[in-house]
């Protein structure tokens, strides 16, 4: 049944009810131990009357508010008032700082939150004196200190200020910036010729990503339901930084290639495609469902050199039986994310794995025990959708040291049309500089004559 926030002439909901929608959707935020994308995605299939036009109201909201969390809580606590859904949905009504229904008069957000059907609770007093004090007033503020303003966690502050040294705030600032939508065409299926007609053709402007070359950037934010190429595996939804780490991956047809640590199978249909479906893909995970997620994107996008195999932990026997077998063995290992902050905004404030004291390790150990499969002459990808030096130069350097079978093969050499990478022999993106999200690769590989180790 279609609830009666719906006005029947315009088949949309009502700014009072997006209001509490969105509220709704914050409770849900903050009560479950999942990442925002995914709760955002779980509530609105639960809710299919709310309209595409609604959903995008909703769900920008809901990540402006994420992406202003820090400096929000500041104001909260300037004026005495709890860090809840509610607080900070009117102190974002009423601070300057971008309004989602454009600038909101204290007496207008009065009118929004009136109690009625569907519409946030009528205001108290002292939620009308926040709106009061904080009318008008910009969302930076010069007494905040340096992190609140760029919206950084503590345990981030030192190793990114480290990583980026004069260069802090403008990565930072980048950070805060929506992440754009980015396409990788699949050539089994199509061509990036043809799908950019296809989206030009719904109205939608789409150009070549100027890196990636398979990667389509899109300008809007489209419902994805209306996307046919995406239903029919044309296409599938990766950050054209993404798509860079499974080209250096570099993977032939007829080759043998594991994908270590391959999650929702991203990159694993990447180097699928690239193998022109010839050869042999194994996607590794240690959880079951990412695998039974992944299989389905395989089967849609026409792959069928792809197996899934699931492990109890990166020491799996499984790793040990197939020691030296792979020509190319990609380790997409997990990190702490910040190369994904301007997608994940939750991401800085709720540490819902490891901490990085914990990854760094477990980073250490899934790098050694992948390297095990890559056999003479192969190569070990090293990855992370993060910018700190501790998970990246650093661990392949800790690694090198500890495996002398193995050396750094230069970007230049894996991909020379790859230019302005923050380090000379690794690619390393950024925000700021690429507009991808962070992320690090370094190519590895075994000496063809096996020294022991």
């Amino acid at each position: 049944m279609v609830p009666r926030f719906f006005q029947p002439d315009r088949l949309s909901v009502t700014p009072a009810a997006r209001l509490q929608a969105t509220l709704d959707l914050m409770h849900e935020v903050d009560r479950v131990a999942r990442p925002a994308d995914a709760v955002v995605s779980a509530w609105f299939r639960a809710r299919r009357y709310i309209g595409d036009k609604d959903r995008g109201h909703i769900s920008d909201l809901l990540y402006a508010l994420l992406r202003h969390h820090a400096r929000i809580d500041w104001w909260l606590t300037k004026h005495g008032r709890p860090d809840a859904p509610r607080n900070r949905l009117l102190a974002w009504l009423a601070l300057d700082g971008g309004k989602p229904l454009g600038r909101t008069t204290p007496d207008q957000v009065h009118g929004l939150f009136n109690g009625g059907k569907f519409a946030p609770a009528v205001l108290k007093d002292h939620e009308r004196a926040l709106l009061v004090k904080l009318q008008g007033c910009p969302i930076d503020h010069p007494a905040m200190p340096d992190e609140v303003r760029v919206e950084c966690p503590s345990w981030a502050v030192d190793p990114l200020r480290r990583r980026f040294d004069d260069a802090f705030g403008r990565e930072m600032a980048a950070l805060l910036t929506p992440a754009p939508l980015d396409l990788r065409v699949n050539p089994l299926k199509s061509t990036r010729e043809d799908v950019l007609h296809g989206l030009r053709d719904l109205g939608l402007r789409a150009e070549a990503s100027r890196m990636a070359p398979y990667g389509i950037r899109v300008a809007e934010r489209p419902s994805l339901a209306s996307l046919p190429m995406l239903k029919s595996g044309e296409v599938e939804i990766q950050d054209e930084g993404s798509q860079l780490v499974a080209m250096l991956v570099d993977a032939r047809p007829g080759e043998r290639v594991v994908d270590f640590c391959a999650g929702a199978g991203g990159k694993t249909l990447a180097i699928a495609a690239q193998m022109a479906n010839k050869g042999h893909v194994i996607a590794c995970d240690v959880l079951d469902s990412r695998l039974k997620r992944a299989a389905e994107r395989f089967r849609r996008a026409g792959l069928h050199n792809i197996e899934t195999r699931l492990l109890a932990s990166e020491t799996d026997r499984w790793v040990k039986r197939h020691k030296a077998s792979f020509d190319r063995v990609l380790v997409d290992a997990p990190c702490s994310g910040t190369g994904t902050w301007r997608r994940n905004p939750d991401a800085r404030w709720r540490v819902l794995g490891l901490g990085l004291d914990n990854l760094l390790p477990l980073q250490a150990r899934i790098l050694a025990s992948a390297a095990r499969l890559v056999k003479p002459g192969g190569r070990l990808v090293y990855a992370t959708c993060s910018m700190l030096t501790e998970e990246n130069e650093e661990q392949v350097a800790a690694f090198l040291a500890a495996h002398p079978a193995f050396h750094v093969v230069p970007l230049g050499e894996v991909a020379p049309q790859l230019t302005g990478s923050a380090h000379p022999d690794y690619l390393s993106l950024t925000p700021a500089r690429h507009d991808t999200d962070g992320f690090f690769a370094a190519v590895m590989q075994r000496e063809a004559t096996p020294t022991p180790e």
